[in-house]
């Protein structure tokens, strides 16, 4: 194997591994790969997430397979949520979260072990915190720090054209 081809595989590995660390850290990716029948079906996911993991070593990207403009990439359908992760490093990882219309299903809160600062580029929200009385209102611009652990909730986002948010998240190790 050419060196070339040996960085493709590795690249793909270190991909699929990403790919596996967010489902196993975001109960609702969790559930949609859970509910995918066939292998097209999780490369689909795995792309929408901003993972490649459905090339062969020697195929060239597809061009103009990912985006550069925040605002550019359609609306998920009313209700729903899409996450693509844009850039990573260790120990860290900035996504794009597009909401329709979505809400925290239920009694649902997140509870995660990463530290998240959020951004609303686009839109408005309601966000909840297990510790507060109230709903917070975010709107286009505004930003706030989640702790480790703090439980929250989406209350609300925009419908179409949806509210837009940057997260990123990083672990308790790398906070320094």
């Amino acid at each position: 194997m050419a060196e070339a081809q040996l960085q493709q595989f590795l690249e793909k590995v270190r991909q699929l591994n990403a790919f596996v660390e967010l489902a196993e850290t975001d109960p609702a990716l969790r559930q949609t790969l859970r509910d995918c029948e066939h292998h097209h079906q999780v490369v689909d996911l795995a792309s929408r997430c901003g993972f490649e993991i459905g090339r062969r070593w020697g195929e060239p990207p597809q061009p103009g397979a990912v985006s550069t403009n925040l605002l550019s990439q359609p609306c998920p359908p009313q209700g729903a949520e899409s996450c693509s992760v844009l850039v990573r490093g260790e120990g860290w990882r900035l996504e794009r979260i597009h909401s329709c219309a979505a809400t925290t299903p239920g009694d649902q809160w997140y509870d995660q072990t990463e530290h998240e600062w959020i951004t609303l580029v686009q839109g408005s929200a309601l966000l909840q915190f297990a510790d507060e009385p109230g709903a917070r209102a975010l709107q286009q611009g505004d930003w706030m720090l989640i702790a480790p652990h703090r439980r929250h909730r989406v209350v609300a986002t925009d419908p179409a054209p949806g509210s837009v948010w940057l997260a990123l998240f990083w672990s308790a190790s790398c906070a320094g």
